[in-house]
Parts: structure tokens; sequence; C-alpha cells
């Protein structure tokens, strides 16, 4: 994609952003903060994992979006029994109308989508949670001896419940740091959730109207991507992911003696690219240093670990970082 392209295009996602906007409000009542980092993951073509406790419309926030943006929606619901075929899909053996000869047919698993909600991902073991691995990091999946590609663009979206510990899964940190952003939904406000009442207690709301296309949206990643980024802007993320590493020089003692383990490589990788989403979605042709620091909490938060100490004082990773940006 040229530089003129590229302007174009971006110069368009500010209006693309506002009527997306117009029809995911048709449903989602407040949480505007949590749209617009979902709207910045989906952009920058990064995966996502959401926390909060039942009932605040993680499920509808993304099926909501992907009628918004016209894309194909897959669902799976991830429980203890789950296997990792039934999330890739399985060859089976049929039996052809013609003759009585026998062979093996690959039915496609829920996960051949462009926006896959993986609901409830920590109540699945590791072993079908890693069944999402090469899917979220190589756009494809094995099976036998056959890889297939998955329809672009592919972004998956996690929900997990932050209560009811028992019989869950953790993610393993591989996984994790495969997630571009950690959102975490809150209990809405008084007069939202008035609202949220009002509207869901009489008649049904009208449904989101599609607008984009999975080309569409391609073709703004891609412009997103294209964007120049200033060697200063650059250094900043670098200098801030590295800030959380105990022992490197740009780390601060007084708040490293909190961190086991800091983020890695891709943390800075993704720090650049959802501010670049982040300045594009509001018709800005390069990132600031502001869009780095606004997306530095849903970047970072789930790629420090705190150690024993910090836990115990009740430090969480999210208080760090923001001690951090400040």
């Amino acid at each position: 994609m040229n530089s003129e392209e590229m302007i174009q295009k971006i110069q368009e996602l500010k209006q693309v952003k506002e009527d997306l906007l117009a029809q995911i409000r048709k449903t989602i009542v407040g949480q505007d903060e949590v749209i617009d980092k979902v709207l910045i993951g989906l952009f920058a073509n990064g995966h996502m994992l959401i926390e909060g406790v039942p009932g605040l419309a993680k499920t509808l926030l993304i099926s909501t979006i992907a009628k918004a943006l016209n894309l194909t929606f897959g669902r799976i619901q991830f429980t203890p029994d789950l296997m990792p075929s039934d999330i890739t899909g399985s060859d089976i053996l049929v039996t052809s109308r013609d003759s009585e000869r026998r062979e093996f047919q690959y039915i496609k698993g829920p996960i051949f989508a462009n926006l896959i909600l993986a609901d409830e991902i920590n109540r699945t073991p590791p072993k079908t949670q890693a069944a999402l691995l090469q899917a979220m990091q190589e756009y494809q999946v094995s099976s036998g001896n056959t890889t297939r590609p998955l329809d672009l663009p592919f972004i998956v979206m996690a929900t997990q419940n932050p209560i009811e510990q028992e019989g869950t899964y953790p993610l393993p940190e591989a996984q994790l740091d495969r997630f571009m952003l950690y959102i975490n939904i809150d209990y809405p406000s008084y007069e939202e959730e008035l609202t949220i009442v009002q509207n869901t207690t009489g008649v049904p709301q009208e449904e989101p109207l599609p607008l984009l296309s999975a080309e569409k949206i391609l073709q703004y990643q891609a412009a997103i991507r294209t964007m120049p980024v200033s060697q200063h802007i650059l250094e900043y993320a670098v200098k801030l992911a590295r800030s959380t590493r105990p022992g490197t020089p740009e780390s601060r003692p007084e708040i490293t003696k909190w961190i086991n383990w800091g983020a890695g490589p891709r943390a800075s990788q993704y720090l650049v690219l959802a501010a670049k989403a982040r300045a594009a979605l509001n018709g800005r042709l390069t990132p600031a240093e502001e869009d780095i620091r606004s997306v530095a909490l849903p970047v970072l938060t789930h790629r420090v670990l705190v150690s024993f100490a910090a836990e115990a004082e009740g430090i969480k990773p999210s208080d760090i970082i923001k001690q951090l940006l400040s």
C-alpha cells in the first residue's frame, strides 16, 4: 500500500469508527472505554482477553461487534470435557452416496470464522487451550497430516470470569503473551444500569446494521501497518516495556522489586501497533506518546508477573504499570 492510499484509508477510519459506535450502541449501553479498546484490537489485528464478572454483556458485546463489522462469527463454550478436535474440527468416516466406498472427510470446527468468541477459556484443560495457540500465532490449523489456512481477518476474543476459580485452569504464560490486549469490564454506573434494564425488559431493540466486510477490514489493517512512526515513539515504547524487567538499565528498583518477570519483546511490538490503531481511529496519521500511554495498561498488565511480596501487599500488575507511567 502506497502513502496516498494509506492516508485515504486513515482519513476514512475516523468516520468508520463513528458509524460503528452508532450501531454498537443500539445494543450496548455505556462501556465506551471497553468498546474503544476492542476496536483498537480489531483494527490492529490483535487477539483480546476480556475479563469480568457474569452478566456484564461480554458475550453480547463481541457478537454485536461481529454483526456491525459483517464478519463470520464462531462461539466456543469452553468446558472441562472440551477436546481440541471440538475446536479445530476432525476427520470423520463417511460413505459416499453413489457407492459403498468409505473415505475420511474433514469437518471444520468453529475456529473457521473471522471472529472467535472463546467463552470462559480458563474452564478447559491446557491441552484444549493449546489448540488455539497455533491458530492465534500462525493463522492456520493442523489436523492429521494436513495444515489448513484460516480466513482472514482472524481474531480471538477470549473471556474469563475472575470469580469462581475452583475447577479452572489458568492460562499458560506463553498463551497469555499471544493476546495483544487484556480488557477488564467493570460494573455499569447507576444511570447506565437503569437504561440497560429499561431497554432489555421491554420491546426488543433494533439490531446493528452490517457496515464493513472482511476485505475492507484487511485494507484498514494494512493501512495501519503502513503508518509511519517516529524514532522517539519507537524508543519510548521499547523503554516502557523494558522498564517492567528487573535488572535492565530502564527499570526502577523501587518498582521492579514487586516484579518476578517483566514483559517480553512482543509487548514492545504490541504497544506500537495498538498506538498506531488508536491514532488511526482518531484520524491521525502517526501515533504520539499519548497513544502509547493510553494502550500501555491493556498491553502490559497480563505480561507482568508480580512477586509473592507484592501479592501479600495487594499490589496488582495494573498498579505497577500505573506507577511506571507516572
